[in-house]
């Protein structure tokens, strides 16, 4: 490891998670945020498997979007489909 690494590495807050320590998909900045959600958040908040989720929005019947190569799920389509009230979500 070289000393410039070493240095950024022992600067680090304290209080920050490691990336071992943050939930899978966690970004700095809040998911809630997101008008999209990736077919693969979409799939873990469903609580299935990622190539299920892919094959569902591929069907149509996971609500999704493709931007250019990218597929996403709008999060007001996906709290509609499953009947979440706005002031929930």
């Amino acid at each position: 490891m070289r000393t410039h690494q070493r240095r950024q590495l022992s600067d680090r807050s304290e209080d920050q998670p490691t990336s071992s320590e943050r939930p899978v998909g966690h970004t700095p900045t809040s998911a809630d945020q997101r008008l999209t959600i990736s077919v693969d958040e979409a799939g873990q908040l469903l609580g299935i498997s990622r190539g299920l989720a892919c094959a569902l929005a591929n069907r149509g019947d996971i609500p999704s979007i493709r931007l250019g190569r990218r597929i996403v799920v709008p999060r007001h389509a996906l709290d509609q489909l499953l009947d979440v009230p706005d002031d929930a979500a």
